[in-house]
C-alpha cells in the first residue's frame, strides 16, 4: 500500500505563511532543492488544496522556470511526471495535464487511492493536510524547517488535531534547514 505523506516547508516557529500569506522568508538553496526533486520523483500522485496547486503549475506552465537551469528543469520534470488531484470548490478548471478536480476532499476515495497506487502519494497544503491527519490517513510528515521565526500566519501543522509521530530520519542542511521525517504512530 503506497503511503500519504504531507510534506511541507515550515517556519522555525512552525509556519508555513506569514501574517500576510507570504512564503517567500524561505531562500531558494540549491541543495535543499536537489533533495526535494528527488524526494518528488518518487511520488506518483500529488493531492493539493487550489492555493498550493496554483503556485506549483507554473511548473507545467511556465517553460522559461525549467529553462533557467539543470535543477530547475530537473525538478520540473519530476513535478509533471506525477499525477495530481486538486481539491477546490472555486476552480472551474485544471491547467495542468494528468491533473483532476475534486469538490470535496473524501477520505474514502483517498483510502481507496493508497491501497491501488504504485507509488506514495504527498499531499501540500496545511487545510488540506489537516483534513487527511482528521481522517487517519496520513502515514508520514515531512518537514523542512527554515532557521526563520515569522512570528504567526498559517500553522504547518494542525490545530486541535491531536497526532502522534516518531522521528524516522533527519537531515541538516548547510543553510541551517533541517529535513525532519516522521512516521505517523496512529490514533
Amino acid at each position: 500500500m503506497a503511503k500519504l505523506i504531507y510534506v511541507t516547508n515550515v517556519s522555525l516557529d512552525g509556519y508555513i505563511e506569514d501574517d500576510s500569506g507570504a512564503f517567500d522568508w524561505f531562500p531558494p538553496d540549491e541543495e535543499v532543492f536537489a533533495f526535494t526533486t528527488d524526494l518528488l520523483r518518487s511520488v506518483g500522485t500529488f493531492l493539493y488544496g487550489r492555493r498550493l496547486y496554483e503556485s506549483m503549475a507554473v511548473w507545467e506552465t511556465d517553460a522559461a522556470l525549467a529553462a533557467q537551469s539543470g535543477l530547475m528543469a530537473d525538478f520540473a520534470s519530476a513535478w509533471q511526471a506525477a499525477n495530481k488531484v486538486v481539491y477546490s470548490t472555486t476552480l472551474t478548471a485544471v491547467s495542468t495535464a494528468a491533473t483532476s478536480l475534486e469538490r470535496r476532499f473524501d477520505p474514502a476515495a483517498v483510502q481507496r487511492l493508497k491501497v491501488t497506487a504504485g507509488s506514495d502519494i504527498t499531499i501540500g497544503g496545511a487545510n488540506l493536510a489537516a483534513q487527511a491527519m482528521r481522517a487517519g490517513l496520513v502515514d508520514e510528515c515531512q518537514l523542512f524547517v527554515w532557521p526563520a521565526a515569522v512570528g504567526g500566519g498559517k500553522p504547518g501543522l494542525p490545530t486541535g488535531v491531536r497526532a502522534d509521530f516518531a522521528l524516522l530520519d533527519e537531515r541538516r542542511f548547510r543553510n541551517g534547514v533541517l529535513h525532519l521525517r516522521y512516521r505517523s504512530l496512529g490514533r
